[in-house]
């Protein structure tokens, strides 16, 4: 879950003039780098190795 401390830092670091498209997609970038950092503490990531075969696949 976002914090109100997390996006006021991501508007700290964003142009002093930006779109509110801009705003938006970073915002759902910050929440999904999240969600992906929560389901690796909670062992759901996918791990290195079998991310490596998986990209074998889809490459071929």
């Amino acid at each position: 879950m976002l914090t109100k401390d997390k996006v006021k830092e991501l508007i700290d670091h964003m142009p002093e003039t930006f779109s509110v498209d801009d705003l938006v997609d970073k915002v759902i970038l910050l929440q999904k780098i999240e969600n992906g950092e929560k389901e690796i503490e909670d062992g759901e990531g996918i791990d290195w190795e079998d991310m490596k075969k998986e990209m074998d696949l889809w490459l071929k």
